[in-house]
C-alpha cells in the first residue's frame, strides 16, 4: 500500500505497469517525461518511482541524478525499467545511485516483486522505537516488550507485528500482510496470517488485546484502550 510513481513514455509498458501496481493495492501516479515528473514530486513525494531510462528531452539517468542531488528526495527508492542490458549500462545505474533494475520484457511478478522488497528495505528503516499502546518495539535491538516485559518472537511473528504496527490504527487485509511480510500474493495462504496472529495474541498476553480483527477484511493494530 505505497504511493509510486511510474515515469515512462510508452503507453503499452505504462498501462500494464499501473494495473499490476494497482491490482496491488498500491495508488499510482505515472508520468512521460522529467518536467512532469518533478512537477509531481513538487506536490508530494512517493514511497517508490519506477524510472524507465529511455525518455522524450530528460533520460532516466539523468533524472536519477537529480533525485539523489536533491537534499529532499536524495534517499527515495528507484527501480530503473530499461531494455538496455550491457554490463556497462548497469553499472551507470547503479553508480548514479539506482536501488535495483528491471529488464525489458519483464515479468509482472518479477516487477511485483521487487518492488516489495525494495519497499520492505526501505519503508521505516529509520524507525527504531515504535509503540502501539502498552506494546514497544525496539528495532535496533530487534526486541519487542508488552506492558514492560520482554516478549521472545519469531522473525515472522516479529515482521508481522512490526508491520502492523507500523501501520497502526489501518486495517490490514490478509492479502496485503501476506504481500509485505511474506512476500507473496498467494491467497491460500492466508491461513498463515491467521495462525501467525493466534501465535501472537496469546505472546503478548493482555496486551494482544490491541490486535483487532475486523471481520471478512484482516486485523489492524488499534493503539487505543478497549474494554
Amino acid at each position: 500500500m505505497a504511493l509510486i510513481y511510474i515515469v515512462e513514455d510508452d503507453p503499452a509498458i505504462r498501462e500494464i505497469e499501473e494495473m499490476a501496481l494497482r491490482n496491488s493495492n498500491h495508488t499510482v501516479e505515472s508520468y512521460e517525461n522529467a518536467a512532469d515528473f518533478f512537477a509531481g514530486i513538487e506536490r508530494k513525494a512517493p514511497d517508490l518511482v519506477l524510472l524507465d531510462v529511455m525518455l522524450p528531452g530528460e533520460d532516466g539517468y539523468s533524472i536519477l541524478r537529480r533525485i539523489r542531488n536533491d537534499v529532499r528526495i536524495k534517499d527515495l527508492p528507484v527501480i530503473m525499467i530499461t531494455a538496455r542490458n550491457t554490463e556497462m549500462d548497469l553499472i551507470k545505474g547503479f553508480d548514479y545511485g539506482a536501488d535495483d533494475y528491471v529488464m525489458k520484457p519483464f515479468s509482472v511478478m518479477e516487477l511485483l516483486s521487487r518492488i516489495r522488497a525494495l519497499l520492505r528495505r526501505t519503508k521505516n528503516d529509520d524507525t527504531q522505537f515504535i509503540t502501539a499502546g502498552d506494546i514497544c518495539i525496539d528495532h535496533e535491538k530487534h526486541t519487542v516488550t508488552a506492558a514492560g516485559t520482554a516478549v521472545e518472537l519469531t522473525f515472522k511473528e516479529y515482521e508481522l507485528l512490526r508491520y502492523m504496527m507500523i501501520n497502526l490504527n489501518i486495517v490490514l487485509t490478509r492479502e496485503t500482510l501476506m504481500q509485505n511480510v511474506w512476500g507473496t500474493d498467494f491467497e491460500g495462504e492466508s491461513r498463515t496470517v491467521d495462525m501467525h496472529i493466534r501465535t501472537l495474541r496469546r505472546k503478548l498476553g493482555e496486551s494482544g488485546r490491541y490486535i483487532r480483527t475486523v471481520r471478512n477484511v484482516g486485523y489492524v493494530i488499534d493503539g487505543t484502550e478497549r474494554e
